[in-house]
């Protein structure tokens, strides 16, 4: 696989954990009882870009490990998944 193949399957991988791991440890304003005026209630109440980063790129660094693992060492590959929808040709 060439580098920039590697890079953008890489970052399809890290943009996706970053939605999943943006709820962790989240907490609202509404659960510290200190709602800013103007804002809504749900909104975070400390944002840290920096844990959520950190923990996203280790998440999706494990995640890509664990796939590349399987796609070179045992040719895991999308020809070897099941078929999911039926052939209509």
């Amino acid at each position: 696989m060439q580098w920039f193949s590697i890079f953008a399957v890489y970052f399809i991988v890290w943009w996706l954990t970053l939605f999943a791991v943006l709820p962790f440890g989240l907490k609202t304003q509404a659960e510290e009882n200190d709602v800013v005026p103007g804002s809504v209630e749900s909104a975070p109440a400390k944002f840290r870009a920096g844990r959520v980063v950190l923990a996203t790129t280790l998440v999706s660094a494990v995640l890509y490990g664990a796939w590349l693992v399987l796609s070179i060492k045992f040719g895991v590959g999308i020809d070897t998944l099941p078929q999911v929808m039926p052939d209509f040709r």
